[in-house]
């Protein structure tokens, strides 16, 4: 199928470099034409694209100072909400919004349609608690609650603002069953799942086993990267971690000399150490988490937390196994357990082709294709 109608691109914000980001650049390259709205881009994003031939329309916070580094500060004062609200797309047929926080909020005319492809819901107004208590983590309870006091207002109005701006769009796309549950929970919106898809490494990147175990994320504390220094720790094992973020200099002060942390290395450093590893280590629960699929379509199995997107990716004692605690006992044995399993390269191989961008594609253009044929 091939799309000519007039094409928006909306997405939070382009300043990390994640699963959400690529789902953004994977939807532009779906609607090639299309100008991505963004409320904050980096110089970096801002090149990037404009190196594909992609135009990159920001909002006034891109003028603010600092924005990079105060995004999230910015973002409890409504400055994102207003910035996505700001845009107008009176002239588009239809708006693709990529949301993980904000970018379902934009505001279209009844002749223009919305499709939400949908992230996660904003954790930081549905699920506070649990979101600063990881934000927070390693600050002194009085200033914790100090925090939580000036945001707790800003959460209570995000939530009313935030429910009526899901239910204005026409069609959420839900990235992963868990998203799909949660939306209906907290929206009570209806919604169709697509996954996201994985990248296939290059030809060079083939799987060999070396004695390390591997972790790549990006390192906040409730990702629980020291779960996975831990047990590696007692067992004696080693262990890789790429990855960068605030939480680094608490891990590496955890850190034994078993652990190499590699930082943020590029796309083929990171298939060759995928390639040369023993197995994934995920210790954090995600949406749906592409590194997973990442591993296994570099023949690898994974070694993942039983919970969230990894029980839809993950084929239990076929690509990989579960432990059922984020501790390092619980981890620890299921190393023990794994090292005495035989996994086949091409049953990983298999299932992470099951997650191509070509069916990503394919899924995206019949949502589209729906939507029109309802509406027409």
């Amino acid at each position: 199928m091939e799309v000519t109608m007039k094409v928006a691109i909306v997405c939070d914000d382009l300043i990390q470099h994640g699963g959400a980001e690529k789902i953004v650049d994977a939807v532009s390259d779906i609607f090639s034409d299309a100008p991505i709205y963004t409320t904050v881009a980096t110089k970096k994003w801002r090149n990037y694209f404009h190196s594909k031939d992609r135009k990159i329309v920001t909002s006034f916070l891109q003028k603010f100072p600092f924005v990079a580094k105060l995004n999230r500060f910015y973002s409890v004062c409504y400055y994102h909400v207003l910035a996505i609200e700001s845009f107008d797309f009176s002239d588009y047929d239809l708006v693709f919004s990529i949301s993980s926080r904000y970018a379902h909020f934009a505001i279209t005319n009844p002749s223009t349609k919305h499709i939400c492809y949908l992230n996660t819901p904003g954790r930081m107004f549905w699920e506070p608690f649990d979101y600063f208590e990881k934000e927070f983590s390693g600050v002194p309870k009085f200033l914790k609650a100090v925090g939580m006091f000036f945001v707790r207002h800003f959460i209570f109005l995000m939530r009313l603002a935030d429910v009526p701006a899901m239910k204005r769009a026409d069609m959420v796309i839900a990235n992963s069953k868990i998203t799909q549950q949660r939306v209906k929970k907290y929206h009570g919106v209806e919604s169709s799942v697509v996954n996201p898809f994985c990248e296939v490494p290059p030809q060079t990147a083939n799987p060999t086993k070396s004695d390390y175990y591997l972790v790549i994320t990006r390192l906040v504390s409730w990702k629980h990267v020291e779960t996975a220094m831990r047990a590696c720790e007692k067992l004696g094992r080693n262990l890789k971690i790429i990855g960068e973020g605030p939480d680094l200099v608490r891990l590496q002060k955890l850190a034994g000399k078993n652990v190499e942390f590699l930082g943020r290395v590029s796309d083929p450093v990171k298939w060759e150490v995928l390639a040369g590893c023993r197995a994934l280590i995920n210790t954090q629960k995600e949406d749906f988490g592409i590194v997973p699929l990442e591993a296994m379509a570099s023949g690898k199995p994974v070694i993942a937390y039983k919970a969230g997107g990894a029980l839809e990716t993950i084929l239990d004692g076929k690509t990989g196994i579960f432990f059922e605690e984020q501790t390092a006992e619980s981890l620890s044995k299921c190393i023990e357990k794994f090292e005495i399993m035989k996994f086949n390269p091409a049953d990983c191989i298999g299932r992470a082709r099951t997650f191509s961008f070509e069916n990503f594609k394919c899924s995206i253009l019949e949502k589209v294709n729906d939507l029109i044929c309802i509406k027409s």
